[in-house]
């Protein structure tokens, strides 16, 4: 078998997946979203042979001590998802943090690129997952999830309303996330005042959902990440079809049943969101 060079380390193999299986469910027009990952010791260890020289230290706008020294793998702004297999090197890249946990600079990939816009608000949100979890949690995902952006035209902006609409949709959100999910005013994308509205929206949750923008997910690895977004978006898309159909909702899932679902698989559902 053909050595594959960084391609083939497993974290850069698992970044690429992702990022088509975004593209596959068109979440990813053009240049929309973005993902990055925070790298393991191992991982850094695996890809440092393929580190080039590194490029100029750039300053974020934003600063998280407990993100010093850390390397993440990041899309690149401007760049497509559909052009991720077929050009890596242009698409993606590894990026260092500095000692400050203010700046980043290239050491691998982005070729005649740079991080994504949104780096910043992934940064934040990084430094406050990894709070939250001791750690565990390193993947943050953003997607144009198609249902998930209609819902924010005609839901209540609030993590309650937004959280039990999805919950009663489909049975097993309650239990992939039993925390709800956060909701995020439209703001303009890409600047400090997103990043910080965000990462205080992800304190509490797993996923936040920017109006009218898209879908803010995190997680301990692709797989969980991935599966969050999808679980959502799903939900909204039963709850659109429901809708669509103009009669008036006959049965949903209670309250009680929430609670009963919660007990069975060992979950703590948000209470301040249930009647």
């Amino acid at each position: 078998m053909a050595d594959k060079g960084i391609y083939g380390i497993a974290c850069v193999e698992g970044f690429m997946r992702m990022c088509m299986d975004g593209w596959d469910q068109g979440w990813h027009e053009r240049n929309g979203g973005n993902l990055t990952y925070r790298m393991k010791e191992e991982d850094i260890e695996a890809c440092r042979p393929y580190f080039h020289t590194p490029g100029e230290w750039v300053k974020m706008g934003v600063q998280a001590d407990n993100l010093a020294g850390e390397y993440f793998i990041t899309t690149g702004s401007g760049k497509y998802f559909r052009n991720v297999e077929i050009a890596p090197a242009e698409s993606l890249g590894i990026v260092e943090i500095n000692d400050a946990g203010d700046s980043w600079r290239i050491v691998w990939g982005l070729e005649n690129a740079k991080p994504t816009s949104e780096f910043p608000s992934h940064f934040m949100n990084h430094s406050v997952r990894k709070a939250a979890t001791n750690g565990a949690n390193r993947v943050i995902y953003h997607c144009h999830a198609t249902n998930v952006i209609a819902l924010t035209y005609v839901l209540p902006l609030t993590d309650r309303d937004f959280s039990r609409a999805l919950w009663k949709s489909a049975t097993e959100c309650p239990v992939v996330f039993p925390e709800g999910v956060g909701v995020c005013p439209w703001m303009v994308p890409g600047g400090a005042d997103i990043a910080v509205a965000t990462s205080e929206l992800m304190k509490t949750y797993q996923a936040a959902i920017w109006a009218q923008h898209g879908l803010f997910t995190s997680g301990p690895d692709f797989d969980i990440t991935f599966g969050l977004a999808h679980t959502i978006e799903k939900s909204a898309e039963i709850y659109w079809k429901v809708l669509a159909t103009g009669q008036p909702i006959l049965q949903t899932i209670t309250d009680d049943a929430l609670r009963s679902i919660a007990k069975d698989f060992g979950v703590q559902l948000n209470e301040a969101f249930l009647d």
